[in-house]
């Protein structure tokens, strides 16, 4: 299973690194952000997954009972209502394994992120 101490060189090989079928959900995490930020980066950045976009986007993590979405405090924040179901703090959320991974959430913070990311982008030049 991945540690914190691994340094991966891509996230192909991060998810290798686990059991099959939390391979399956960090890749249905991996889709729904792709497919949310067709133009962020993907890197391995604090030692997990991450995708970039004028900065930090997201970030998500695989552990032996949930995956970890990291979309900063003002994420969590704007979506804290639907996010009331798991378990989260102040720039994080839990889905546990047992349950379906909530794509349309997922899809849905991301979204926000870009345009935050390119709003301060903008604000930037």
């Amino acid at each position: 299973m991945a540690e914190m101490r691994i340094k991966y060189n891509n996230v192909d090989a991060y998810i290798a690194d686990f059991p099959e079928d939390i391979q399956k959900l960090l890749e249905q995490v991996r889709a729904t952000i792709r497919k949310s930020a067709p133009e962020a980066e993907e890197t391995i950045s604090y030692a997990i997954p991450t995708f970039k976009l004028n900065g930090n986007l997201v970030h998500f993590a695989g552990f032996r009972n949930h995956i970890g979405f990291y979309p900063t405090a003002s994420g969590i924040e704007a979506f804290k209502k639907e996010l009331s179901a798991f378990r989260s703090a102040k720039g994080s959320v839990q889905f546990p394994i047992d349950k379906s991974i909530p794509v349309d959430l997922i899809s849905r913070i991301v979204k926000f992120r870009v345009k935050e990311n390119l709003r301060k982008g903008k604000l930037k030049k």
